[in-house]
């Protein structure tokens, strides 16, 4: 199994300590939070780059479309895979990101096991996939 390292961008804690939880018993991949796109840019700027970044919509500072929007205009961060996690079930909302470049876009389960086998299935489908980083 490849291990992904995963720039998670969530402003709710319980929901970064949700998705680390997950994660760690899918296997040994690495996950780096940022609290919003501001930081998450911080970030970018610092670690190598992500495999994959997961990005909540309703943020504070630079929310999650105005953050795709600035990684898909830049050459060297538009090519990395970001899959939208929110709340948001809103058509518009879901057809933006797409339009945007998002890589994929997940309406979060209020039920633990919903979200367990939500984002079981993400890991997964990235794992077993190329990427081009």
């Amino acid at each position: 199994m490849n291990k992904l390292k995963i720039l998670l961008i969530e402003d709710d804690e319980i929901e970064r300590m949700k998705f680390a939880k997950v994660a760690s018993k899918l296997g040994n991949h690495t996950i780096v939070e940022a609290e919003n796109g501001e930081k998450a840019l911080e970030v970018l700027e610092r670690i190598d780059l992500p495999n994959l970044i997961v990005l909540d919509l309703n943020m504070p500072k630079v929310n999650g479309v105005e953050f795709l929007k600035i990684l898909k205009t830049n050459e060297n961060l538009q090519y990395i895979p970001i899959v939208v996690m929110s709340t948001s079930n809103n058509h518009n909302d879901i057809k933006r990101c797409y339009e945007i470049g998002a890589s994929g876009y997940m309406i979060k389960p209020l039920h633990y096991e919903d979200y367990k086998k939500k984002i079981q299935g993400l890991i997964e489908y990235w794992v077993d996939n190329e990427l081009i980083l």
